[in-house]
């Protein structure tokens, strides 16, 4: 059966944007991300299927073109496999990946990545390989530990009870899976403001000051990939 010329153009898209950047296949810790940055697909259609592997027909998740916060949804590549992506999403628990089509998507090479030493509560923000910004954190406490592993920017927000979380809340695509007892906010991660700066102190997210929280609102896309490390 003949390709669709959508199919084709989408394919030889794929193989452009992985080729000038260089995401390695299967790259389990991002590490090559705050080098060569990423690629991040934004869907075509109303929603996805997230699938467990390329051509598996066992569906992980549903996906909608925005976020439950009105943003667009954003797919961080991880790698591409023939006509597949591998990518983050919330949808999904910690440290699983799903797959969709190419030809589903639309992509765009984002420069920017993130990481984040909770050792040293430490941010920095890289464009191509080059640190653009740091910052000290406030990070989880013992008890409620901010989680490891490749994650990635969904929303950025303003105005969303600023005595909690202060200007700005950079919502990230990770889940917290030890949550205080009655703890009512949800199990999302995220960067907003917050006290303790320098500590470990929080239910699991990361607390910047209000200068570096503009800062990120200003000049990180949705799909920055960010990396959290021991």
């Amino acid at each position: 059966m003949r390709r669709s010329r959508a199919a084709l153009a989408a394919g030889a898209v794929a193989a452009a944007v992985s080729a000038a950047i260089a995401v390695p296949s299967g790259s389990a810790d991002g590490s090559s991300v705050l080098s060569h940055g990423s690629v991040v697909a934004r869907l075509r259609g109303n929603s996805v299927s997230l699938y467990a592997a390329p051509g598996s027909a066992k569906v992980l998740a549903t996906v909608n073109s925005h976020t439950e916060f009105g943003s667009t949804t954003t797919l961080p590549v991880v790698s591409f496999r023939s006509r597949w992506l591998e990518v983050i999403s919330t949808a999904l628990p910690n440290g699983v990946h799903g797959f969709v089509r190419t030809g589903q998507t639309w992509l765009r090479r984002d420069p920017m990545a993130i990481d984040v030493d909770l050792s040293s509560r430490r941010l920095r923000v890289w464009r191509d390989g080059v640190v653009e910004r740091r910052a000290e954190i406030a990070i989880g406490a013992p008890s409620s530990p901010t989680p490891i592993g490749q994650f990635a920017v969904t929303d950025e927000l303003t105005g969303l009870n600023p005595a909690a979380y202060g200007c700005c809340i950079l919502a990230l695509s990770g889940h917290q899976t030890r949550l205080p007892s009655g703890w009512p906010g949800g199990d999302r991660l995220a960067i907003h403001g917050g006290g303790g700066i320098g500590s470990a102190v929080s239910s699991g997210c990361l607390h910047a000051a209000e200068p570096t929280l503009h800062w990120l609102m200003e000049h990180v896309p949705l799909g920055t990939q960010v990396i959290i490390h021991p």
